[in-house]
């Protein structure tokens, strides 16, 4: 409190004592009991809202003792079942979280991982991959600035993300892993990795890569075999040694029949294996009868263009060409789709042949465009000529009807520097991005595409795309999310299919582990996207016959269907708008493949150095117990007392406004009851 606050306090008490004086003493000149106590009572109440007015502020120290957190992550994956260590999971979570030591000393909170990670409710072990990567980065932002020792109970199998060894070093907290699992080794024979291409082409031979890893001290012979449906297509004998225990196998399989193609690889097991599931790998190819071949047309050198041949191209059934305006022209009726990068006067030619042809193109400006020349070859657009620049985040247009667009957080990206400028149409046009300038969300496209005679054309007005996929791959550790928006767009602009009110995005196989999602958007008639309907999805088996229907949740600006608890298949689908006679139908195969069975033995080696790095400690599940006992007796945990310092004004002490209510009621009440009133 301030010297100035305490002498108003002092000149409130003097006022009040003469105010209440003036009013009971001096007019009656008495000097009763009575008076005295009516001064009294007037003191207080003309103090107490004298300090109500000067509202002084008093500083509030609150102490606590606040007990460090003890995190326990167990995993929830198909593996601990496959292994048979379920139960020894549940038994050693449920004694750890009822032990009232470790309760009293520790704030216990517990989570489950797979391929995220979650508070837990219930282990069901039935999550098909495992991510314990992104398990310690969610766990550094929630804990980084707490004591928080932590225990994993866990096989330390890992099959999705970067290695978990790294990200628990930038975890500082002391890890205590709990290991689940075998630790005896056992002669073994498995396919560590199959590495085959998506997409083959009819008539050709596609390559096959497979890794075959031996664990074992005896001299075995063994033979790899793959097999489509009943007939042995390739084989091959493989001796392993002690010393020899890998061995790399190249061989190439032939592409006859166009469609999904499905095959099995084998290493036959020896008599001696534990674990034979680890033995074979399904595989699946689609065969396609020619390949989508797409010009990248560009007088300048720029990131953008590596960047889109290798976005474009991260889908096997498409080839980018780089060529000069003038080296295309003889050799236009071999590409489906045209890419125009920042055109000058020298498309001239090339303008002149896509519009004689009524060929798809896609034109992507920036600073390096000829605006005159491109104002004077498109009758479907211009742009006020300026040598000004700006820079335009996109704002993405959720009633675009298309095609589907799904994944990007587009607001995350950065700016694509263009000319400044606003575009005008002569012609029927759809937004898929709209312009953001300095944070002002405008109606002006950014991206837009257009269908005329037949054509399709898309604009984008800005370079830099490629720091769109460096950022897509920040945001998501993977370029995944943009190629497949940029292979939309380009399979759209490729085609020249009529539009339809309902369109679904599928895949023609899944592998076992995949994310198997399959979306739909659905326009009215005035293809504007509604997110009112009501969508379903008929699913048949075509091996057993068995139907199923489920519902499509809305989801963004799609309506999806999470088919992840699908057995291994070909399914046939069609998905119906339920108040219109419309649906789209088609086909898939889920691959058979859980890569949580792949495993024999905990990880124990990667546990006990995590362990040990983070100057934790690793335990057998058949000796945990010595965990809680270590923990209690750790010094490095301890209870800290903190205080809590606030400053709190007089006019929230609400008990003030009750005091003064009492003292004129207690003197209302007197003068009252001796007649005065």
């Amino acid at each position: 409190m301030s010297s100035e606050t305490l002498i108003y306090i002092i000149l409130a008490g003097i006022v009040a004592l003469l105010l209440a004086l003036f009013q009971y003493k001096y007019k009656s000149k008495s000097a009763s009991q009575s008076v005295a106590l009516f001064t009294f009572l007037r003191f207080l109440t003309l103090f107490s809202v004298f300090l109500l007015l000067i509202n002084p502020k008093f500083e509030q120290v609150k102490y606590y003792t606040e007990k460090p957190n003890l995190v326990i992550a167990v995993d929830n994956s198909a593996s601990l079942k496959h292994l048979k260590q379920d139960k020894k999971a549940k038994q050693a979570l449920e004694v750890l979280q009822k032990n009232s030591d470790l309760n009293g000393k520790f704030n216990i909170e517990v989570f489950s991982f797979g391929k995220t990670i979650n508070t837990k409710d219930s282990l069901l072990f039935n999550e098909q991959q495992t991510n314990l990567d992104k398990a310690f980065k969610e766990l550094t932002q929630v804990y980084k600035n707490t004591i928080s020792p932590t225990i994993l109970i866990t096989d330390g199998n890992q099959t999705f993300g970067n290695d978990y060894q790294f990200s628990a070093n930038k975890y500082k907290q002391p890890i205590y892993p709990v290991v689940l699992g075998d630790t005896l080794t056992f002669s073994d024979l498995k396919i560590s990795r199959l590495n085959v291409n998506k997409y083959a082409y009819l008539k050709n031979k596609f390559p096959v890569e497979a890794i075959v890893v031996y664990n074992g001290n005896e001299n075995i012979t063994s033979k790899f075999v793959v097999t489509k449906g009943n007939s042995t297509i390739f084989s091959k004998p493989i001796n392993f040694t002690k010393t020899k225990n890998a061995e790399v196998l190249n061989f190439t399989l032939p592409a006859n029949t166009v469609g999904v193609q499905s095959y099995r690889a084998q290493i036959v097991p020896v008599s001696t294996e534990k674990n034979k599931t680890n033995n074979y790998k399904n595989f699946a190819v689609e065969i396609i009868d020619q390949k989508t071949k797409i010009a990248l047309v560009s007088t300048v050198l720029h990131p953008d263009l590596g960047a889109l041949k290798k976005s474009i191209e991260s889908n096997e059934q498409r080839e980018v060409v780089f060529l000069k305006p003038n080296q295309v022209l003889n050799q236009l009726n071999d590409f489906q789709l045209v890419i125009l990068y920042q055109p000058n006067n020298t498309f001239k030619s090339l303008f002149k042949s896509l519009e004689q042809q009524n060929t798809n193109k896609w034109i992507i400006t920036g600073p390096k465009t000829d605006w005159r020349f491109l104002n004077g070859e498109s009758p479907l657009y211009s742009i006020d000529i300026s040598s000004q620049t700006e820079d335009y985040q996109p704002n993405f247009n959720s009633n675009y009807s298309s095609f589907i667009v799904e994944g990007l957080d587009f607001e995350s990206f950065p700016p694509l520097l263009s000319n400044f400028g606003e575009p005008s149409f002569n012609t029927p046009y759809e937004t898929l991005l709209y312009k953001t300038v300095s944070g002002i969300k405008t109606e002006e496209p950014l991206l837009a595409t257009l269908e005329t005679n037949g054509r399709r054309e898309a604009i984008l007005f800005g370079e830099n795309l490629w720091k769109w996929r460096a950022q897509s791959y920040l945001n998501k550790e993977s370029f995944l999310d943009f190629d497949n928006f940029t292979g939309k767009l380009v399979q759209y602009l490729a085609s020249n299919k009529r539009k339809n009110r309902l369109n679904v995005d599928y895949n023609s196989f899944y592998n076992g582990s995949d994310n198997i999602i399959i979306s739909a958007q659905f326009f009215n008639k005035n293809y504007e996207f509604d997110n009112s309907e009501s969508l379903s999805i008929l699913l048949k088996n075509k091996e057993t016959g068995k139907k199923e229907t489920r519902p499509l949740i809305l989801k963004g600006n799609s309506y999806q269907a999470d088919l992840n608890s699908l057995t291994a298949g070909s399914y046939g689908f069609t998905v119906s708008v339920n108040s219109e006679s419309i649906s789209t139908s088609g086909n898939f195969k889920i691959i058979e493949y859980n890569v949580e069975q792949q495993f024999l033995n905990a990880d124990v080696t990667k546990l006990q150095q995590i362990a040990t790095n983070s100057q934790g400690q690793a335990y057998f599940i058949s000796n945990y117990d010595a965990l809680a006992t270590d923990l209690i007796n750790d010094n490095r945990y301890k209870a800290i007392q903190k205080s809590n310092k606030s400053v709190v004004p007089l006019i929230d002490w609400y008990y003030l406004l009750f005091f003064i209510a009492l003292t004129l009621a207690l003197e209302w009440f007197i003068r009252k009851y001796k007649g005065l009133i």
